[in-house]
């Protein structure tokens, strides 16, 4: 969500609440409850499957530790106070917080459980970054749109990191028949065609970054080594046994990609606030654009007014 935030104010700084540290205090709470809601019901549903897997079995939930009627308790609960405290900070980020709950219910609730379908579950799973970074961009208080192309870089970036983590593990796991009975999308997949995949989100992710960069923020292109740093590192992570990208709450334990990441968000919040002018002039158009050659010719000396 913070994203959103960093790109709404670098955006559009005129238009920012007045209120605005209230409002990501707000906010903040009702995304992480909203969130939380998401997770009680991911763990119930996915308590059959975990204990199929070497580490999950031990979870409080596959191990019978919860008592499960109480979980759906919890879980509506969570959605109903994240949404309301949604509406303390503006009708159109409630509206985000509930869309992001009826995402986490389409992703983990039969009939439509896309977690078990191959890609399918890794775009409906990755749509949740830009619905995140919608709420950043509604809580500054902004009237305008975020624009598409970063929404799109957004999601594109969480099938890459999402892919990843099904690419870890499914290589640790070692076993196919074994993978697929704890994810039935493991059936089909292969390390082959996750890699592949691996390559199509991050492409994606990038092209549509410098489409918003190119558009909005010529600046955030001196941030580019440092993002493709951050992503070959978390590539790499995803080749090592019992690697952290299996588990995402693990990984503040890896000093090095933690210490690019710190790095490479401080250069792009310091990007978003801090103009560059002479950027401009370096990436100025040295060929015709297609706004030049739709623009009607100028009159020749003799041409009637």
């Amino acid at each position: 969500m913070i994203p959103g935030i960093i790109a709404a104010i670098g955006v559009d700084r005129v238009h920012v609440a007045p209120n605005i540290v209230q409002r990501i205090g707000v906010g903040m709470l009702s995304v992480c409850l909203v969130a939380s809601s998401n997770y009680v019901v991911n763990e119930v549903l996915d308590a059959p499957s975990d204990r199929a897997h070497p580490v999950k079995f031990a979870r409080p939930v596959p191990s019978g530790k919860v008592n499960v009627p109480l979980a759906y308790v919890q879980w509506l609960a969570l959605m109903v106070v994240g949404v309301w405290l949604g509406f303390q900070v503006s009708k159109r980020f409630a509206a985000t917080m509930f869309v992001l709950w009826v995402m986490g219910c389409l992703y983990n609730i039969r009939p439509f459980r896309s977690k078990e379908l191959p890609y399918v579950d890794v775009l409906s799973e990755s749509v949740n970054n830009p619905l995140r970074l919608l709420a950043g961009w509604f809580i500054v208080g902004t009237s305008s749109v975020a624009p598409a192309s970063l929404l799109l870089s957004y999601w594109m970036v969480g099938c890459y990191f999402m892919a990843m983590k099904r690419f870890a593990e499914y290589r640790d796991i070692g076993d196919p028949k074994r993978a697929a009975a704890y994810r039935r999308s493991f059936a089909y997949y292969t390390e082959e065609r996750l890699l592949v995949s691996i390559m199509f989100y991050g492409s994606a992710a990038m092209l549509f970054l410098g489409a918003f960069i190119m558009r909005y923020r010529l600046e955030l292109i001196l941030s580019f080594p440092l993002i493709a740093f951050v992503m070959a590192m978390y590539l790499f992570l995803a080749f090592k046994p019992n690697s952290a990208v299996q588990r995402p709450e693990g990984l503040h334990k890896e000093p090095a990609l933690m210490g690019a990441v710190v790095v490479c968000s401080l250069t792009i919040g310091v990007l978003m606030v801090v103009d560059i002018p002479a950027l401009a002039r370096i990436f100025a158009p040295t060929a015709p654009t297609r706004e030049q050659n739709a623009a009607p010719a100028a009159p020749g000396p003799g041409a009637e007014p």
